[in-house]
């Protein structure tokens, strides 16, 4: 029987690191509450994506929840249908409603071409996506904001320890959503955190993850429980240590999957952004035309226990708790590309061997 190969595995330190780094818990007993973990972990944060301002979470999700209340918005925001459920999802529950823009076809982010036109009255904040360490037009976005006065949140789940042209992705917009989901190229098994512009916005985001409570006695907020544990933190103490490392591996999967299938006819591979230096966070391959389609190449591929991922499929605006809410014909690229992606399996540790092996099911 072949070996199973997962879309994605975790990166994990040595076990004897993290044992080292969580020994002192059994001395301290605080597990919890922003401890010394905690604290440690976010001061390593904010030197590695050099961001002035940033808060941890227990997940990417409510990050981003928190990140929306804590700038009081209120009527539509403008983002995009081609990204995971969380994006439309914090936006709904926090009682806006979702504007869909299409992405470009050329990196599958916001298409700033077609921004400006969907801003009405009711516009109070934009929510663009980086889509696989691909990253959205910042500077054209950056421009339409300010234009009409409108915040700016970062999807960032996909862009840790991106830059563009030498800054930081952290630092684009008035805040950035990062996801420390064990899939990820950084994880602290789950969590997640928000970097921002205005140290004010601090307190109100610790107190939003903490059931909005200000003190002893007083809670100001309608917040959650989205606290990062000392375990979450040690975990990403220990692979902050070797996330270049584990970036530079996944380069070499990449480069691989790219000697082999670029310049096939019928497959589309995303072009390098200029600038930008990528993560390598996720392979997305686009069967446009190609002798076999998207599904049945996934077929193809999971017969062989090689598991890839319709990264992302179905769109946002098709959800069925979503039904009849919005147009998907409305975004027809993100519908195109969304029917014909697939991500290849991509982690630090996955052999050459393998990726020689999927690409030859795929060219067979």
């Amino acid at each position: 029987m072949n070996k199973i190969i997962q879309v994605t595995r975790s990166s994990m330190p040595d076990f004897e690191e993290y044992i080292e780094e969580i020994k002192d818990l059994w001395d301290s007993h605080w597990l919890t509450n922003m401890g010394v973990k905690h604290k440690q972990l976010e001061v390593g944060l904010a030197q590695y994506l050099v961001t002035p301002n940033i808060t941890l979470f227990t997940n990417g999700h409510l990050a981003l929840e928190c990140s929306i209340a804590a700038f009081n918005l209120s009527g539509e925001v403008i983002t995009t249908p081609f990204t995971f459920a969380s994006t439309t999802h914090a936006i709904v529950r926090n009682g806006l409603k979702p504007v869909f823009c299409d992405v470009n076809p050329e990196d599958y982010t916001i298409d700033t071409d077609k921004l400006e036109s969907m801003i009405t009255d009711k516009t109070s904040a934009i929510i663009p996506v980086h889509v696989y360490g691909n990253i959205c037009n910042v500077q054209e976005i950056e421009q339409i904001s300010k234009k009409y006065n409108l915040k700016v949140i970062y999807d960032a789940a996909h862009a840790f320890g991106v830059t563009v042209d030498g800054i930081g992705v952290a630092n684009f917009g008035d805040a950035s959503m990062f996801s420390f989901h064990a899939t990820k190229v950084f994880h602290t098994i789950e969590g997640g955190a928000v970097t921002y512009k205005d140290a004010s916005l601090s307190k109100k985001l610790d107190d939003l993850k903490n059931f909005g409570i200000t003190g002893s006695e007083s809670v100001e907020y309608v917040g959650g429980n989205a606290k990062m544990n000392e375990f979450q933190a040690a975990m990403g103490i220990c692979n902050l240590r070797h996330v270049e490392g584990e970036i530079a591996k996944r380069k070499i999967v990449v480069e691989s999957y790219i000697e082999r299938l670029n310049g096939v006819s019928g497959i589309r591979l995303c072009k390098p952004q200029t600038g930008v230096k990528s993560n390598y966070a996720y392979f997305p391959v686009v069967f446009d035309g190609y002798k076999m389609n998207r599904d049945e190449v996934f077929e193809k591929l999971k017969a062989e226990n090689i598991f890839a991922r319709k990264y992302f499929y179905p769109l946002t605006n098709s959800f069925e708790c979503y039904k009849g809410r919005f147009d998907v014909e409305k975004t027809p690229v993100a519908k195109y590309v969304a029917d014909r992606v697939l991500t290849l399996p991509l982690y630090a540790d996955l052999a050459i061997d393998d990726v020689n092996k999927i690409c030859d099911i795929i060219l067979s």
